[in-house]
């Protein structure tokens, strides 16, 4: 009785564990077909630069298309016969490009040619020597905002593979992978064998197969249990899915290397890593060694064991002829290969940090955190890796000058710059401080420092919308004032010189910078009037309401200060600075578009006339010096701007087709021994010298009218009278009478201006 109760039990006991089992099976085969069915990985979000648009009588020189060629992962070759490589012949460089997905198009791999002349690109043709009008090489990839976990891949397809990558594979890795259902009994007896032989090195047995489930699903534990699981999971993950499926998941998943905090999963990426190409475009010697690096990326990893990796290298391309998969000639040739990888790895994390801090931050206002780090998606951004290199050259280059010139060597400065593009709110390129690739506090988006007489053209342009009161000839008094301020205290504001130059007119004043008649304008027209102005140029700060307002007593960053000098620069139209284009998804569906949006803020008179009294700046006053380095018949407007003891350099202005912001400090908020003019206006002008800024258009609006004024009697005059000007005015306020032309005699003043209108 007591035997037939414990059977009963036991065979009890019997069906409810298989019963579990059972259950337990399914449900781990569900969780592993969702997983490998879907999104296997987290995916982290790649950002791209523009795309590199050539057409003749572009301003481009052969060594700057080398550069980006370069940078691009081209090969420079003797014969171009693939995509991804370049070859130079005297003026003359033969292209093979990549193809690639765009926003707009899926762009087929081309070969064409350019030939260069004076720094221009003179010709654009085909290989067969016809002409083209346009060619798009591929975007830079900049950047990424990568999974938590830090892991970097570049998902690959079996057809984007270059040869004998799959074969290499299975030959050094799992010889019978395509006979196995997952577990193979060959390959545990043969390691199980050469376990046991004196001296030989130690084999696992894991098929490909087993590899991927260990890497994917489960924990790095080395135990009985966890290899009884990973045998199983890899016989259920074989019922499901195909061999092409199978290795096409362990090409992505695989450990490749170590890009700084940054795991490098993947042969895509790893191709990346290496070699700066992508995968397609690898040779034999080249796919070798990152077959060899699966083996131990850290052992094998040939920028830090580059013999050890080279004899791995080679005992790969061994076996591929010993299996005949290749021949003993081939064989031979690709041994003799060098490693053949890059100086610097491919896959740096962000070699422009300010930039890439400036897409995330505009990202984050549409897309949640974790889309960003895993949702894979493709970002594409208006960066313009030519305009960002010669930026970061200029200011490393001009910054140690000036440091030298007053001895600060043992007191750096730091600087923020940024390069918009004019009309179209594009931010082409930006540096956070004097490390340019340094990720460490962006100065450009969040050093928040007094602007001081940058503030003047909204002070100035304020006056000028009233146009029954204020013109470019009013009268302002530049004497010394006195004004109330907060807790009873009184405002003495002074002028750089210490001088007062009595009465003087609107443009002048303006031109020349003078304090006393800016805060006395700025009392005049209403500190509520001058900060709704700042607010309409589009600055959305924090803005003190006091006298000291009107001389710059406002904090703002350089992409602030960006923003409300380029809607002067374009005419009075407000649009947000971007740095995005389009957003499109793994898939490569689109997600977003960032479209230019616009909106008009001021009338066209009175930005035409604050444009000229900025033109004043640049060649009458503060802003002369720039003409040192600018060609004379280059017009641009701007603004100098010093903050209290000199502590902060700014200059901010522009020309037809860029307007760039630079500023100059310490981060301790030090003195310096620089204004705005000697300091950052140094900086400025050499940059706008070596992006060739375009002369600014200078076209009258409907309600403008010129006309020849004596300025300093505010009346109507002659061409060529000594002291008159060509002035423009709104409509109706010109002045109604004139004084009589005594003396006549030219003006270079005239001259500048009148150049700019013919």
């Amino acid at each position: 009785m007591l035997a037939s109760r414990l059977g009963k039990t036991i065979k009890t006991g019997l069906l409810i564990s298989l019963l579990v089992s059972l259950l337990g099976l399914f449900v781990l085969d569900g969780q592993l077909t969702r997983r490998f069915s879907g999104s296997k990985w987290a995916l982290p979000s790649h950002v791209y630069s523009r795309a590199f648009e050539l057409y003749e009588g572009l301003e481009l020189s052969q060594g700057a298309l080398v550069w980006e060629l370069e940078k691009l992962g081209y090969r420079r070759v003797t014969k171009v016969s693939a995509a991804g490589q370049y070859s130079l012949k005297g003026q003359r460089v033969d292209v093979y490009s990549r193809a690639f997905q765009f926003w707009d198009e899926n762009k087929q791999a081309q070969r064409f040619n350019l030939t260069f002349k004076n720094s221009r690109l003179a010709g654009l043709r085909t290989s067969q020597g016809k002409p083209l009008t346009l060619v798009r090489l591929e975007p830079m990839r900049i950047g990424g905002i990568y999974p938590a976990h830090l892991e970097d891949r570049l998902p690959v397809q079996l057809e984007e593979l270059p040869p004998l990558l799959v074969e290499s594979l299975i030959a050094v890795e799992d010889r019978d992978f395509y006979k196995h259902y997952g577990v193979s009994l060959r390959g545990i007896s043969r390691a199980l064998i050469n376990n046991l032989r004196p001296g030989s090195a130690t084999q696992g047995g894991s098929t490909l197969t087993q590899q991927l489930v260990k890497n994917l699903y489960l924990s790095k534990d080395r135990t009985l249990v966890r290899k009884g699981l990973e045998a199983v999971m890899a016989l259920m993950l074989e019922q499901h899915y195909s061999k092409g499926e199978i290795i096409e998941a362990y090409i992505n998943e695989i450990y490749l290397g170590q890009s700084g905090k940054r795991a490098i999963h993947g042969f895509g990426m790893a191709s990346q890593h290496y070699f700066r190409q992508p995968l397609a475009e690898l040779e034999l010697h080249q796919v070798a060694l990152l077959v060899a690096i699966a083996k131990g990326a850290s052992y094998y990893g040939p920028r830090r064991n580059a013999e050890r990796a080279l004899t791995r290298r080679n005992l790969v391309i061994n076996l591929l002829a010993s299996q005949g998969i290749i021949t003993t000639a081939v064989a031979e040739k690709a041994s003799q290969q060098a490693l053949d990888i890059s100086a610097r790895p491919g896959t740096r994390t962000n070699p422009f940090p300010a930039y890439l801090d400036l897409v995330k931050r505009q990202l984050r206002e549409d897309y949640e955190e974790d889309d960003l780090r895993s949702g894979g998606l493709r970002v594409f951004t208006h960066f313009d890796p030519q305009i960002q290199r010669k930026l970061e050259k200029v200011l490393s280059t001009k910054l140690t000058v000036l440091e030298r010139q007053k001895g600060l060597q043992d007191k750096p400065l730091e600087a923020a710059s940024l390069v918009v593009g004019v009309g179209t709110a594009e931010v082409l390129a930006m540096v956070g401080g004097r490390e340019a690739d340094f990720a460490g506090f962006n100065r450009a988006l969040d050093a928040r420092r007094p602007i001081g007489s940058t503030v003047k053209p909204a002070v100035y342009l304020t006056a000028l919308e009233q146009a029954n009161h204020y013109t470019l000839i009013s009268s302002l008094s530049d004497e010394p004032v006195a004004i109330p301020a907060e807790h009873g205290e009184t405002w003495r504001p002074q002028n750089f010189d210490h001088k007062s130059h009595g009465e003087v007119p609107l443009f002048q004043a303006m031109g020349k910078s003078y304090n006393l008649a800016t805060a006395r304008l700025g009392m005049a027209v209403g500190l509520e009037r001058v900060s709704e102005t700042l607010r309409r140029l589009g600055y959305e700060g924090f803005i003190p309401k006091v006298p000291a307002l009107t001389l710059g007593a406002v904090s703002m960053s350089p992409f602030d200060v960006a923003t409300i000098y380029h809607t002067i620069a374009a005419g009075g139209f407000y649009s947000p600075l971007v740095s995005i284009h389009s957003v499109y998804g793994a898939e490569n569906q689109p997600l977003k578009r960032y479209p230019y949006r616009v909106e008009s803020r001021f009338e066209a008179g009175p930005i035409h006339l604050i444009q000229y009294a900025m033109q004043v700046v640049m060649r009458e006053g503060t802003g002369r010096s720039a003409y040192r380095t600018l060609s004379d018949d280059v017009a641009v407007a701007g603004k100098t701007g010093t903050s209290n003891d000199q502590r902060d350099s700014w200059f901010s202005g522009f020309g037809d087709d860029y307007l760039a912001v630079v500023w100059l400090g310490r981060d301790d908020n030090g003195k310096m021994p620089f204004t705005g003019s000697s300091g950052a206006l140094q900086i400025w002008s050499q940059l706008m010298s070596t992006l060739k800024v375009r002369s600014l258009a200078f076209t009258r609006p409907d309600d403008i009218t010129y006309h020849w004024v004596d300025p300093v009697q505010g009346m109507l005059s002659e061409e060529g009278c000594k002291g008159a000007r060509f002035l423009p005015f709104v409509a109706g306020s010109e002045p109604i009478e004139s004084v009589p032309c005594r003396e006549k005699q030219g003006s270079k003043i005239i001259d500048w201006f009148k150049a700019l209108l013919d």
